[in-house]
């Protein structure tokens, strides 16, 4: 039976108090906590959460990789404009009053806050019994200290980040697929992209950046002006059995290609001359493709079975 005086509270608070001591804010304890910015720069917020994945981390009790999808899903969209987070407040809804699922699950993100300087300034747990999953959702403020224009470059080249799997999108057509299969992949994290983007915008130039999450490889759309862009995996990037077993259960190239990252999960547009440097500064990185001129469109060579996809 939930219990609304939520006995855990006081470790919560504890927890929550620990992630305080931040270059960025300065935060007093009361009612609510008081937050005075130490910095002047132009803010971003941006809010996120697990979705339907959230089934998967609720029936295996996999709550460390839940707070890092939630983690992922905020903070890969926030290295698209190259903030640096430095507060956050989450919202955790579950389908029964878990207190030791709670309690891990705020370990792990207040873990996970301390390591990157981020503030837990709220939060709220939330028992919804009529439903059957987890969702973890979190509102991350981040700072801008230089503002940039995300657009992709006629001549630029196009260097893709391996995805870790899955990550958090495309779910609902996973359930589709597998029906009530589970594999360990559907409940393996999101790969984390901010660190090593905001490395490479401190000592390179990057033209154009894109998280392949909802929509998958239909996102680069929102960056190309006048331009398309030409892709094929390399080695390196290939799509992991997952997406592999998917294309032969009958989803069509399009298909995976508009939901799925098919194993590159983050895309950069940058000038020919940064290209090695770049790489240099990335993990499990590749050249996967160029920038053209066109109208705005996305052409793959499918890895599935080499025929051209057209987005």
């Amino acid at each position: 039976m939930y219990n609304p005086t939520k006995p855990y509270k006081y470790q919560i608070l504890k927890l929550i108090e620990s992630t305080w001591h931040t270059p960025y804010v300065k935060v007093e304890s009361g009612l609510y906590p008081i937050i005075t910015k130490k910095f002047a720069y132009p803010e971003v917020q941006h809010t996120d959460g697990i979705g339907t994945k959230g089934l998967y981390h609720w029936k295996k009790r996999t709550f460390k990789n839940a707070v890092l999808d939630a983690l992922a899903m905020n903070l890969n969209d926030l290295a698209m404009v190259g903030a640096t987070p430095y507060a956050l407040q989450n919202h955790i809804v579950l389908p029964r009053d878990d207190h030791g699922a709670i309690l891990k699950i705020v370990v792990v993100l207040a873990a996970e806050c301390k390591k990157r300087k981020i503030a837990m300034t709220g939060g709220e747990t939330s028992i919804h019994s009529d439903t059957k999953g987890m969702d973890i959702s979190i509102t991350v403020s981040g700072l801008i200290k230089r503002k940039r224009k995300n657009q992709c470059n006629v001549g630029d080249v196009l260097i893709g980040l391996a995805s870790s799997g899955v990550h958090s999108n495309g779910i609902t057509k996973v359930r589709e697929v597998f029906g009530k299969e589970y594999r360990k992949e559907f409940t393996e994290p999101t790969r984390i992209y901010l660190d090593e983007i905001l490395s490479v915008l401190d000592t390179g130039k990057v033209n154009g950046m894109m998280h392949i999450t909802g929509g998958a490889f239909t996102k680069l759309k929102d960056i190309l002006v006048k331009t398309d862009a030409v892709i094929s995996h390399q080695k390196i990037l290939q799509p992991q059995k997952v997406f592999k077993d998917m294309h032969s259960r009958g989803l069509s190239n399009k298909t995976m290609y508009s939901t799925f990252n098919c194993g590159i999960g983050f895309v950069l547009s940058v000038p020919r001359v940064e290209v090695r440097k770049i790489l240099a500064k990335l993990k499990n990185s590749a050249v996967i493709g160029e920038v053209v001129k066109g109208s705005g469109s996305v052409f793959i060579t499918s890895a599935f079975d080499q025929k051209t996809v057209e987005m």
